[in-house]
């Protein structure tokens, strides 16, 4: 079997930029495609119990969607993962003004982010290596920012994603990665077995601004600490459900301080036996249920229904430049932003 990257033509921008698409393969079969625009994960193709491959994230056939329609699917989330609430921050004294691109709020670093903008690429190996640099100004932010973000699909079968990033000013920095997860390769998430290793949630208020509180999960339909169907409790009369119309919630992991690496997430789809295990340095990961999908977009021969995706994003907290009791995120002149996730796919027999 060919294992490494392959590459092949994906189409051009509306800029006119050629856009390249990239196939990780691994010694199992495992197969991955990204694409430079966006660091984008069209497809991901992971074995069942039986050894049967299936692709197990949401997506589209072509660029156009990626370009106008994608609620993020798949893509690098920059210069800041998450909410900015009114879409301001000040930082050293000096106050800083952000595009307000979903509601009030500003939402993954503006429009466009560097979800919907081409990243330089290069191979190395099995790496695949991609760089954006972000000018100063660049949807508001401060400094320029060089950004590198790394694929690498490895024959134990995890797509390992390392950030890496430095500025000339004082500015946030909250890269994630947004792909949709459907374990079973389509129709609903639900029935999905999930764990998160959180005993607390960051609450939000009705514009999924987090209101400066970390919630207990106990007692509450946000207790994933033992393994539960995400449909268990996604209809139950809770304030923070009502909130986020779902869960769309940052949980705040166990683990200890610093940047140690630790297992944030499990999930299990239990007809395909499929596991998916998140591994992360971050603080943080974002739980969404798909709440938006409404089968108005389409991909890969199938509807994206209500909830038939999820995303488990590795980050730092909703809104810290504005909580100054979260994780600090401000990148510093002569600072490394660096942090690596693993997603890890296996089998339960």
């Amino acid at each position: 079997m060919r294992t490494g990257i392959t590459q092949a033509p994906f189409g051009h921008s509306r800029d006119g930029a050629t856009i390249t698409q990239f196939t990780l393969t691994n010694a199992n079969g495992m197969v991955a495609r990204i694409i430079d625009f966006g660091g984008i994960i069209t497809a991901l193709h992971a074995p069942d119990r039986e050894g049967k491959m299936a692709d197990v994230v949401l997506g589209f056939d072509t660029l156009s969607p990626y370009e106008t329609d994608s609620p993020y699917f798949g893509a690098l989330i920059g210069r800041y993962g998450n909410r900015i609430a009114r879409g301001r921050f000040t930082l050293d004294g000096e106050a800083y003004s952000l595009p307000t691109n979903n509601g009030n709020n500003h939402l993954h670093g503006g429009a466009p982010g560097f979800d919907k903008l081409k990243w330089e690429a290069s191979v190395e190996d099995d790496v695949l290596r991609l760089v954006y640099r972000s000018r100063d100004g660049e949807q508001g932010y401060p400094g320029n920012l060089v950004a590198t973000v790394t694929y690498q699909l490895l024959d134990s079968n995890e797509l390992v994603v390392r950030f890496h990033a430095v500025t000339d000013k004082a500015t946030p920095v909250n890269l994630t990665q947004h792909s949709y997860f459907n374990l079973a390769g389509g129709g609903s998430i639900l029935d999905h077995v999930l764990t998160i290793d959180a005993d607390a949630f960051v609450a939000i208020d009705s514009e999924s601004i987090p209101t400066g509180a970390l919630a207990p999960v106990e007692g509450t339909p946000f207790d994933f600490r033992s393994p539960r169907p995400i449909g268990a409790g996604i209809q139950e009369a809770d304030i923070q459900l009502a909130n986020g119309q779902g869960y769309d919630h940052c949980f705040a992991l166990n683990k200890p301080q610093g940047k140690a690496m630790t297992r944030a997430a499990r999930v299990l789809e239990p007809r395909s036996g499929r596991v998916l295990e998140l591994f992360t340095e971050e603080p943080g990961v974002q739980f969404y249920s798909g709440n938006f999908l409404d089968r108005s977009l389409a991909g890969k021969g199938q509807s994206y229904a209500h909830r038939s995706g999820f995303c488990l994003e590795p980050q730092h907290f909703p809104d810290s430049p504005n909580q100054p009791q979260f994780p600090s995120v401000i990148l510093r002149p002569g600072e490394v932003y660096q942090t690596e996730s693993r997603f890890r796919f296996s089998v339960s027999r």
